[in-house]
């Protein structure tokens, strides 16, 4: 590679959602499942619990002057804070108080998530019902309050975790959707107008840059199609994916990533129980990952340092025993990847 990555030491994390309700427990199965430099520890998210706890809900609590409630058809902007912004905000600070709970001394790469601003754009509607998307000013006023509240939220994760490198992930599983005009209206017959691609990477550097000069950074997206390239532009330091969705059409934009520095979160570890055998054997689990450096003509020696591994998306649809199976199963597989990258 030519540049060193960030996220040096980091074999393996998870992607943010975890099963139950219970946020001392989903804390102490994420900070044990990644000790003694098996992985990233991450801030939980436990969307089960219910409007707030979901991941709108969650980025709408930190948004700053800007406010929401919860109507049938989703969440939509209030001119108040009322009860549903109010619980958003108590369950992210009790997950904060778990997590600070099992970090003490804790000294290394901590990952909290949040929704980017084109996900939330496409999610959150306008008093009138239509998706935030479909108006350019709201579309900038939404971003400007995430970044400002992220701010905030990052430094108070900094001060409960003084030893930790706090690394920031936008969730943002809409954005392709956002820039091919696929978003649907909120009456499902058209979609919205695609967004300028410069218009969607300006806003992205500009929430990215919420975690500082000397922070670092990661863009989420289990969704097909994702815009390596333009997440690259926009400053991410890491790109996170689902492994088994990526085509060769984007392989070019994959190796030129590796080669920039950007970190590869890959998810090739299933999220759900459905495919339990699927977890028998760590080095089955990366051999695609493999594969995918040998097709590129990279150096199986840079592996270990160029890819994380991840489930393949968030496990709040997991049962609790799959979910810290699941887990443990990232961190051998990267430890099977760094021992045989061949």
């Amino acid at each position: 590679m030519s540049e060193k990555s960030k996220f040096s030491g980091c074999p393996a994390t998870g992607i943010g959602s975890m099963p139950g309700g219970d946020a001392r427990e989903a804390a102490k199965t994420v900070t044990g499942s990644f000790a003694d430099g098996q992985g990233m520890p991450y801030l939980a998210e436990l969307p089960v619990r219910g409007p707030g706890a979901d991941m709108i809900g969650r980025s709408v609590g930190l948004l700053v002057e800007m406010y929401g409630h919860v109507e049938p058809s989703g969440w939509r902007i209030s001119d108040r804070p009322g009860r549903d912004t109010r619980r958003a905000r108590s369950w992210l600070g009790e997950d904060l108080d778990a997590l600070e709970e099992f970090t003490q001394g804790y000294e290394g790469l901590l990952k909290v998530q949040a929704v980017g601003p084109w996900t939330l754009a496409a999610a959150l509607e306008l008093r009138g019902g239509e998706a935030m998307l479909a108006d350019a000013g709201a579309c900038r006023d939404l971003a400007g309050s995430l970044a400002e509240g992220l701010r905030a939220h990052l430094a108070d994760v900094r001060r409960r975790m003084p030893g930790a490198s706090v690394v920031l992930q936008l969730d943002e599983p809409s954005l392709t959707a956002v820039l091919l005009g696929r978003v649907r209206s909120a009456s499902g017959y058209r979609t919205y107008r695609a967004v300028d691609r410069q218009i969607v990477e300006a806003t992205l550097r500009d929430v990215l840059a919420a975690a500082g000069e000397d922070g670092t950074t990661l863009v989420h997206s289990c969704a097909p199609e994702v815009p390596v390239a333009l997440l690259r532009r926009a400053g991410a330091d890491g790109v996170s994916l689902d492994f088994s969705l990526l085509t060769e059409r984007e392989e070019e934009a994959i190796g030129e990533a590796v080669e920039g520095g950007t970190q590869l979160f890959l998810g090739v570890v299933p999220s759900t129980d459905a495919a339990t055998g699927a977890l028998s054997d760590p080095g089955g689990s990366v051999m695609g990952v493999r594969t995918l450096w040998r097709r590129l003509g990279l150096n199986p020696g840079t592996l270990a340092e160029s890819v994380t591994i991840t489930p393949s998306c968030g496990l709040a649809g997991a049962s609790p025993a799959y979910a810290r199976t699941a887990l443990a199963h990232s961190a051998r597989a990267a430890r099977s990847l760094a021992d045989n990258p061949e």
